[in-house]
């Protein structure tokens, strides 16, 4: 039998971008091992190894550290060619006393979403409030509601503890993050790309549109200005991951703005996108460095068809599908970012899944629901998939587009003139 399904709080964690596995788990250990030591030592040294180490520059891993650990003085030590690691986002720390002398050592894993677990394994609770669902996947979970006469949202109402206002502050810090990208006033976004942001521009086009131009470029637009606020490094929500925080709230926010639906009804599907992510988290993984990016952005897109397909009057079995057919199709997307940076292809992705889980709900509502792949069947080869994928693209910016710009991009950007 399988773990039966944690907390959906365990999906959505606010927190700094630009990666929950690069930024808010190393974030969250650092803090922990301070906290576990009796007596300040002179100095930190984090190793940081695998993904970590191949992408930690660019995903400000030392920067998040160095910030965290303040005002004891960190050292930062990026170490990628350990093997036999626990985990492909593995980090030690050491408290070096003022002869150099190490006095405390942990080892640690960011697993994803920002959360942790020892190098055995053992994953270390992220919430305040542990729940144990009584299913352990999503077909449990649509027994479970149609022998009980329940919703997915009822499923976890019974369930989690304050669930509605726990919602509501994921759900504000949501719409938020949604708000300050589309207004805000930065023009490049950090790092060596040097990429504009597109948000406000996208938005304002949109807005002339009529249709479904109007509708797709609003969706577009509401997803670009959370992942652009990510890459920025500014907060925002996993949902389940920060690489992929934009899926989920680009068509939540659609919905209630454009579509006027009552706040109730949003706070209803992002409990059930909930169930969903923690149904992957627990039966498979959401992290990029060890499934790709399907982990990452095709979990988005499946929570956010969830979302969309009940919004839009779906039963449980088409909301089940439209999850489904969701991940279907991003099965084997890699992970490559371009100088590890959540940048490119990361912020593009998270409008084309936003506006893909919009399609999948349409379909299957289309249908009566009934389908061959479940859910759970889809989320165990993603998983093999994942774990099946060269190292290259699983987030060590070594394959894919991150090759493509050591080879070429750099030599067409010398020779092409501006715009």
């Amino acid at each position: 039998m399988n773990p039966s399904l944690q907390s959906i709080f365990e999906v959505f964690a606010v927190g700094a971008g630009p990666s929950s596995t690069h930024s808010i788990g190393p974030q969250r250990a650092a803090r922990r091992f301070i906290e576990s030591l009796t007596v300040p030592p002179a100095r930190v040294r984090v190793t940081l190894y695998g993904s970590l180490a191949a992408t930690g520059r660019g995903h400000w891993t030392d920067r998040t550290l160095i910030r965290t650990l303040d005002p004891v003085r960190a050292e930062i030590v990026f170490d990628s060619q350990a093997t036999a690691l626990p985990h492909p986002n593995t980090m030690k720390f050491e408290a070096l006393d003022a002869a150099g002398q190490s006095v405390k050592e942990w080892t640690v894993c960011s697993i994803g979403g920002g959360h942790l677990a020892e190098a055995d394994g053992r994953p270390l609770p992220a919430t305040e409030h542990p729940v144990s669902y009584p299913v352990a996947n999503m077909d449990d979970a649509l027994d479970y509601c149609r022998a009980n006469d329940l919703t997915f949202w009822q499923l976890a109402e019974q369930t989690e503890t304050d669930l509605w206002p726990r919602l509501g502050r994921i759900w504000s810090a949501m719409r938020d993050t949604i708000r300050r990208g589309l207004h805000s006033k930065q023009i490049i976004l950090p790092g060596r790309l040097e990429l504009a942001r597109r948000a406000g521009t996208t938005w304002r086009r949109a807005r002339d549109l009529n249709g479904t131009p109007h509708d797709m470029g609003l969706i577009a637009a509401f997803a670009l200005a959370v992942a652009e606020e990510n890459a920025a490094g500014m907060q925002v929500v996993t949902a389940p991951s920060c690489g992929a925080a934009g899926v989920l709230p680009a068509v939540l926010y659609f919905f209630k703005t454009v579509r006027r639906r009552r706040l109730p009804e949003i706070l209803q599907a992002l409990a059930t996108a909930g169930l969903f992510g923690a149904s992957i988290r627990a039966n498979a993984t959401v992290s990029g460095a060890e499934a790709g990016c399907q982990a990452e952005i095709g979990s988005a897109c499946s929570m956010a068809a969830a979302a969309v397909a009940q919004l839009n009057g779906g039963t449980l079995n088409q909301i089940e599908y439209a999850a489904e057919m969701a991940m279907e199709h991003n099965l084997g997307l890699t992970c490559d970012p371009i100088e590890g940076y959540v940048q490119i292809p990361c912020i593009e992705r998270n409008m084309n899944a936003a506006l893909r889980a919009v399609e999948c709900a349409i379909f299957t509502l289309l249908t009566d629901g009934r389908h061959l792949v479940s859910f759970d069947d889809v989320i165990e080869v993603m998983n093999r998939t994942g774990r099946d994928l060269q190292a290259a693209y699983r987030e060590t910016a070594t394959g894919g587009l991150a090759r493509l710009w050591r080879r070429d991009i750099e030599r067409r950007l010398q020779r092409t003139p501006p715009p």
